[in-house]
């Protein structure tokens, strides 16, 4: 394996790092698989690095979300504010990258674990959103799928007075904010059948990933040429399968991250610096 740590002492390492990565690229058909950590330059934390989320709260949990009325009036609230911070982040240069690096026939399919949407944003075509996205709503009662611009407009009727200000946006969506003004929101039901709870379409912590999303990326996986892996700690299974599978059938596996990652031991390029720098360097020798 070529491992490359990011450090003013390792400059020669680092450059022997990112050949490594060119060369791998270069040869075509990666799907890209990314992590929170891609999205981290454009304002979005993650949940385990070192300012990661999970280090201060406990995300929402599906059980939670459906059994409890109170807890789902909590997330609503809190994702209300927290959306607006969502929707006006920008893809960075690392999205932008990948971006590029598709259009110029180098990177295939791209899956994402994140829900902000940027992927796409930055120019890439046909994510793959394993955990769903956060710019749609869905009915628990009739599982009619809208779009959450739409909520937003009908929440912001209802809650004419609700906006405290908040620094803290978790990766899902939502704000942290004091128990004591969450009884100041009014939560909306779904207009189609005009009664059912709505959810964001996404995944939460103790949901199951679609069955037929998995296989889809499974077969993503196999046809590949290398899975790149940017901005994952491969911490949960709903990614790191998928480099069991790379690596159980013998396709070349990077991963560009801060930190360690659950898959190092299974890549045959590692790459430890910012995906900011990493990625754009990359494109620029290839697709420049």
């Amino acid at each position: 394996m070529v491992s490359v740590t990011a450090a003013p002492s390792a400059d020669r390492r680092q450059e022997t790092g990112l050949d490594a990565l060119g060369d791998l690229v270069a040869e075509g058909d990666v799907v890209v698989l990314s992590g929170a950590g891609l999205s981290t330059d454009s304002g979005i934390p993650d949940y385990r690095g070192a300012t990661g989320s999970l280090r201060r709260h406990t995300p929402m949990t599906y059980q939670t979300f459906t059994r409890d009325p109170r807890g789902r009036h909590r997330y609503w609230a809190r994702s209300y504010v927290g959306w607006r911070q969502i929707r006006g982040a920008r893809p960075n240069d690392g999205h932008r990258a990948v971006g590029a690096l598709q259009a110029a026939g180098l990177v295939g399919g791209v899956i994402t674990q994140n829900v902000d949407g940027l992927h796409q944003a930055g120019g890439a075509r046909d994510v793959v959103e394993l955990h769903g996205g956060l710019d749609r709503t869905v009915c628990l009662g009739c599982g009619d799928v809208a779009g959450r611009a739409e909520l937003d407009e009908r929440l912001r009727v209802v809650n004419p007075g609700f906006g405290p200000r908040t620094d803290e946006i978790n990766p899902d969506g939502d704000a942290e904010l004091p128990d004591e003004v969450l009884d100041g929101f009014v939560m909306v039901d779904c207009l189609a059948c005009g009664g059912g709870p709505l959810k964001p379409d996404v995944v939460f912590f103790g949901e199951t990933v679609p069955r037929d999303r998995v296989e889809h990326c499974f077969g993503l996986v196999e046809q590949a040429g290398s899975l790149l892996v940017l901005g994952s700690s491969l911490t949960v299974m709903s990614g790191y399968r998928f480099v069991l599978r790379a690596a159980k059938l013998g396709i070349p596996v990077a991963i560009v991250n801060v930190g360690p990652t659950r898959g190092d031991a299974k890549a045959d390029v590692r790459v430890d610096a910012p995906l900011g720098e990493v990625l754009p360097a990359v494109a620029a020798r290839l697709a420049g």
